[in-house]
């Protein structure tokens, strides 16, 4: 298992990526949600370059992936559950509703430290929201991101297909509940018990700003309803939502360069 997992890891997480943004690429073009009010081309480019940016940053500064430093510490004997007396599939199971909790409460922090906001607010500031946004973060955000998910990892004596399995699901999740899809209403409500939906994360990039601190969750919806951090639909409707924020509306702020340039800004919402 661990033989497999290490040799392909990149090659799993590349085939789930292309086939997830395929699908939600092919999706929004059959079912938009809504119009979006931005030109396609000049944000494509960009959030899919800023992706790549950073997948060549994290394995340059990174020796080994997450994936690698749960091998690492089960060869060490590192972690809690490495000395737990569970099987393999229930440790995984365990290990990806943990990272999940993690992820939700780095996000949940990363809007209330005015630093950590300084950084994702990148994200934040696409005039639009659709499969594309799902991938647009700061370099440093995806850095320290990659540090927090490293030492959860090593903590908790992950097994290494369960911090794939993870991996591919939070990529996959974040594509898609990015997506400019439309989808059944009564479905949308069955389907959010789950995961979190398009309906449910679009709530989050309003420029309401008590809308953009509501439905941090990305894989699985539990969390916002546990700590209070839900909200059920935008004020203003899905089809009059106002994405981005309020102080970053030029379009500059779509190109590459100030995308960069945003935590750096003296501009604070």
């Amino acid at each position: 298992m661990n033989v497999f997992t290490i040799d392909n890891e990149v090659s799993i997480r590349l085939f789930f990526f292309l086939a997830v943004f395929a699908c939600m690429a092919a999706w929004e073009v059959i079912a938009p949600r809504r119009i979006l009010t931005s030109p396609k081309g000049i944000r494509w480019l960009n959030n899919i370059v800023i992706s790549f940016i950073n997948s060549a940053l994290v394995r340059w500064l990174f020796p080994i992936s997450a994936v690698g430093v749960a091998l690492l510490s089960k060869e060490r004997g590192w972690g809690a559950f490495n000395y737990a007396v569970m099987s393999s599939w229930w440790t995984g199971v365990i290990v990806i509703v943990a990272l999940d909790l993690t992820i939700y409460i780095q996000h949940f922090l990363f809007h209330k430290v005015p630093f950590f906001w300084r950084l994702h607010r990148m994200h934040h500031t696409d005039l639009d929201i659709d499969v594309t946004t799902g991938a647009r973060f700061h370099p440093i955000e995806i850095i320290l991101s990659m540090g927090v998910k490293s030492s959860v990892v090593i903590i908790l004596g992950a097994p290494a297909w369960s911090v794939l399995a993870f991996e591919v699901l939070l990529n996959a999740t974040s594509m898609f509940n990015h997506s400019n899809v439309l989808t059944n209403r009564q479905l949308d409500r069955i389907l959010r018990i789950f995961i979190v939906t398009p309906d449910m994360h679009r709530v989050h990039h309003s420029v309401i700003i008590k809308e953009t601190d509501s439905n941090f969750g990305f894989n699985l919806p539990w969390w916002d309803r546990l700590f209070g951090t839900y909200r059920d639909q935008p004020a203003s409707g899905h089809d009059r939502i106002t994405i981005g924020l309020a102080n970053f509306r030029e379009r500059k702020w779509l190109t590459l360069p100030w995308m960069l340039a945003v935590p750096f800004s003296g501009r604070y919402r």
